[in-house]
């Protein structure tokens, strides 16, 4: 007789880490590939410093976005307007080419009952950044953790970014700017709740929305 009850599937395990000399012999070959010598002099501790800078550009990887956010205070003496940081720079890394996105990004909440130190939202910008990315989805990664988290009115998130896949290679187009936006809860119900965001991060043109 078959049981009524779905067979629980295991999660898939991570994928083990390569140890530091793997991926410095990883690097060797890159060079090697690119026409190189990694034997050269000016060559010889590249790989060691790419491993390095590599343990800098996705530190995200080990961060839990979600416990930047855990701490939150409840003594705002019932301020109830949208809190703003505007202008946070970030340094992401295309998932398709591995190389720089370089932008902005525009984080603001209505709060509930709870807000959360201002250095948390940049840090949270931060833990989503240092990762391969696209812009999209990183947008919404933001947007929802947030509101996930702290529960608030509502939340609204635009990031503006260059994409060095677009500007140093394939059509090599510079000075092109992505903006994306993602608005939740009151944000994107209250059109003047929006347009007051708009309004203080100085109305950047939202060319693709992402609000699914």
């Amino acid at each position: 007789m078959t049981s009524s009850k779905a067979k629980k599937t295991k999660p898939a395990a991570a994928p083990e880490r390569p140890s530091r000399e793997e991926a410095e012999a990883a690097v060797r070959v890159l060079l090697r590939w690119a026409g190189d010598d990694p034997q050269r002099e000016g060559l010889i501790d590249t790989p060691a410093r790419v491993v390095r800078s590599y343990e800098e550009f996705f530190a995200g990887y080990l961060i839990d976005p979600r416990e930047l956010l855990a701490r939150t205070f409840s003594e705002v003496d019932g301020y109830d307007e949208m809190i703003v940081l505007k202008d946070i720079r970030f340094e992401s890394y295309c998932e398709h080419h591995m190389v720089p996105i370089i932008g902005r990004a525009h984080v603001a909440y209505l709060p509930g009952h709870r807000v959360v130190g201002i250095s948390k939202l940049a840090r949270l910008v931060d833990a989503f950044a240092k990762r391969l990315q696209i812009q999209e989805k990183m947008t919404v990664q933001i947007a929802d953790t947030l509101n996930d988290v702290l529960q608030p009115e509502g939340v609204g998130v635009i990031l503006e970014a260059a994409h060095q896949c677009m500007s140093t290679r394939g059509v090599h187009k510079a000075g092109v700017t992505m903006v994306t936006s993602r608005m939740l809860g009151t944000f994107r119900t209250d059109p003047s709740t929006r347009r007051e965001f708009l309004a203080i991060v100085g109305n950047p043109g939202v060319v693709s929305v992402a609000n699914t």
